[in-house]
């Protein structure tokens, strides 16, 4: 069984969720500096169809949005087998322990508090896209070990 190294950051996509505008482009020029591919969705009904559609390795999500919450989509995501394991940072102006909370709850990996810190945030980026690919290896080397069992 080979093991294989992590996606290169030119072939990560994040998806980046922010019903602001401003912050979404932020966030890109961020992301995209860094060279990351960036998709955007400016609310929480764009970005259920965008993480079906595109299959994000990573989100960025806003908490306070109109419709559906930050707080729905990720549970959402991590409620659906297809996604669980998509990795989920809620970016939020929200810091009351209750809202943590709450996000845990909703089943985010990660916070990252507005302001945006350019460098802690490509430091989360880079540690949930870390993990991400050592959980894929851990189900590769798994699967590989039941069809040994057979």
């Amino acid at each position: 069984m080979e093991i294989t190294q992590e996606k290169p950051i030119e072939e990560t996509r994040i998806l980046v969720v922010d019903d602001d505008e401003q912050n979404v482009e932020l966030l890109e020029a961020y992301l995209s500096d860094a060279g990351y591919q960036v998709l955007r969705a400016l609310d929480g009904v764009s970005a259920l169809k965008v993480i079906s559609s595109e299959d994000p390795d990573l989100v960025l999500l806003d908490i306070m949005m109109p419709d559906i919450s930050g707080y729905e989509v990720c549970k959402r995501v991590k409620g659906d087998a297809k996604t669980a394991r998509m990795p989920v940072l809620m970016v939020t102006a929200l810091g009351a322990l209750a809202d943590i909370e709450k996000g845990i709850e909703a089943g985010t990996d990660d916070f990252l508090t507005k302001p945006i810190n350019r460098l802690e945030l490509l430091a989360r980026v880079r540690s949930l896209m870390r993990t991400r690919h050592l959980q894929s290896e851990l189900d590769r080397t798994l699967a590989y070990l039941r069809e040994l069992e057979k």
